[in-house]
C-alpha cells in the first residue's frame, strides 16, 4: 500500500536529456500491513533513547550546522583536488540532508557504512574533519594514516566502518554488523548507504532477504540521485522504484524527499526505532540530487539538461531547512550567519591542519596490512 508522505507537491512528468520520462518525484511510503501514516511514525515513539527525538530548535540547528559543514568541506575538497593535492573525488554537494537526517538519531555505538561518495556520511556521523581532510591529502594524521584516501575514510571509534569504492560492497557488511548486534543482544543499529546504481546488485536482495527473515537491526538507505554515473535512473531500474522492492521481503519500503531534512528526520526516526526494538530492517529510498559530476572531471551536462539541474538546485536542501528555521523563529538570520561562519572557519582550520601535516614515513607502506589476532 502506498501512502503519500512529504511537504512538496508532485511535479508534472517531463522528459530528460535522452527522452526517458522522468518520474513524478513525490514521497511515498510503501509499508506492508500498515493502514496509515499514523501507524508508522507515532507508533514507534516508545521511549527509545536517541540523540534527537523531536524536531526542535536544538535538532534543527544541529542539522543546519552539519549540512553547512558538509557543503563547505566538499567545496574545499574540490579546490584541493583542482590544485592537484588529491587524485579526484566524488562530491556529495546537494545530498547533505540524507545522512544528516538519519544520523540525528544515531549515537557513537551505532554503525554507518558508506560508498565511494561518503564525505557527507562521515561528517554526519561525527568524524573529525581535520583528520578527514588530512586523509584526503594522504597525510599521516589522517583517519587512515593517509593510506585510504577519499574513498576509504573510516573511524571505528565513531561507528564509521568505512567508505568503499566497490559498488554495493558494504551492503552485506552492514547486514553482518546488524547480525552481530542481534546475537550480542545490544540495541545497536547498522545503517548502510548506497546509490541507485547499486540498487540492482544481487547482494542487496540477498541482504534484505536475510535481514527480513532474522529481523536484523539494519537500515538500507538508497541515495537515489537519479544517475548511476551517467545512466538515468529511469533507464536502469525496472518498476520505477527502489523502495517497492522491500515488499517482496516483507519489510517496510519508504520513498522520501531526500532534499527535505525534515522528512528524512521523521522517517528515519521510525526506522531506527524499529531496528532498536527488534522489529527488523527498513529500506529507505531518498530521492536526492548531486549538483556536480560523478567525479571531478565529469561534466554532468553531457547526460542531463541545464533546466533539470536548475530545478533541483532551486530546492536546495540547506536553503529549505534555513527557511523552515527562520519561518518557525528557531533562529534569526544573524544566528544562522554565525553558524555559517563557524563552519567556514572549521573547514579552513581542517585545510591548514592537513596541508601542514607530514606524509607517512615510507616504512608505513608495510604496516597495517594484516590483522594481528
Amino acid at each position: 500500500m502506498s501512502i503519500t508522505f512529504g511537504r512538496f507537491s508532485n511535479q508534472p512528468a517531463e522528459f530528460g536529456k535522452f527522452g526517458f520520462q522522468k518520474l513524478n518525484w513525490h514521497a511515498v511510503i510503501i509499508a506492508p500491513n500498515l493502514k496509515s501514516i499514523s501507524a508508522i511514525v507515532p507508533a514507534l515513539r516508545r521511549g527509545v533513547e536517541m540523540p534527537y527525538e523531536e524536531l526542535n530548535k536544538e535538532s534543527l540547528l544541529w542539522m543546519y550546522e552539519t549540512m553547512v559543514t558538509i557543503r563547505r568541506f566538499e567545496e574545499q575538497s574540490r579546490r584541493e583536488a583542482d590544485a592537484g593535492k588529491l587524485r579526484g573525488m566524488h562530491s556529495s554537494i546537494g545530498q547533505e540532508a540524507v545522512p544528516t537526517g538519519i544520523c540525528a538519531h544515531l549515537n557513537e555505538k551505532d554503525y554507518v557504512l558508506g560508498t565511494h561518495r561518503s564525505h557527507h556520511h562521515c561528517i554526519a556521523k561525527g568524524l573529525d574533519i581535520n583528520e578527514m581532510m588530512a586523509e584526503l591529502l594522504g597525510k599521516s594524521t589522517g583517519t587512515g594514516k593517509g593510506k585510504g584516501g577519499t574513498m576509504h575514510i573510516a573511524d571505528i571509534n565513531k561507528g564509521m566502518l568505512g567508505a568503499n569504492g566497490v559498488v554495493g560492497s558494504n551492503i552485506p557488511v552492514a547486514t553482518g554488523v546488524a547480525l552481530t548486534a542481534k546475537v550480542k543482544g545490544t540495541d545497536q543499529v547498522s545503517v548502510v548507504f548506497f546509490g541507485d546504481g547499486a540498487s540492482s546488485q544481487g547482494v542487496l536482495h540477498e541482504s534484505m532477504n536475510l535481514a527480513g527473515i532474522w529481523k536484523l537491526p539494519v537500515i538500507f538507505v538508497c541515495e537515489n540521485n537519479r544517475y548511476a554515473e551517467a545512466t538515468p535512473f529511469e533507464y536502469s531500474v525496472a518498476g520505477g522504484s527502489v523502495a517497492n522492492r522491500a515488499d517482496g521481503y516483507g519489510i517496510p519500503g519508504v520513498t522520501i524527499d531526500g532534499q527535505s531534512a525534515l522528512d528524512v528526520f521523521e522517517v528515519s526516526k521510525e526506522a531506527v526505532s524499529r531496528a532498536r526494538m527488534g522489529e527488523g530492517p527498513t529500506l529507505i529510498e531518498a530521492q536526492t540530487y548531486r549538483y556536480q559530476g560523478h567525479f571531478g572531471a565529469d561534466d554532468p551536462l553531457g547526460y542531463r539538461s541545464k533546466e533539470e539541474q536548475e530545478y533541483y538546485m532551486s530546492r536546495d536542501c540547506i536553503l529549505m531547512l534555513q527557511k523552515h528555521i527562520l519561518d518557525g523563529a528557531y533562529a534569526n538570520e544573524t544566528q544562522l550567519a554565525a553558524i555559517d561562519m563557524k563552519c567556514i572557519e572549521a573547514v579552513n582550520t581542517a585545510t591548514e591542519f592537513a596541508n601542514n601535516s607530514p606524509f607517512p614515513d615510507p616504512k608505513e607502506l608495510i604496516t597495517d596490512v594484516y590483522v594481528t589476532y
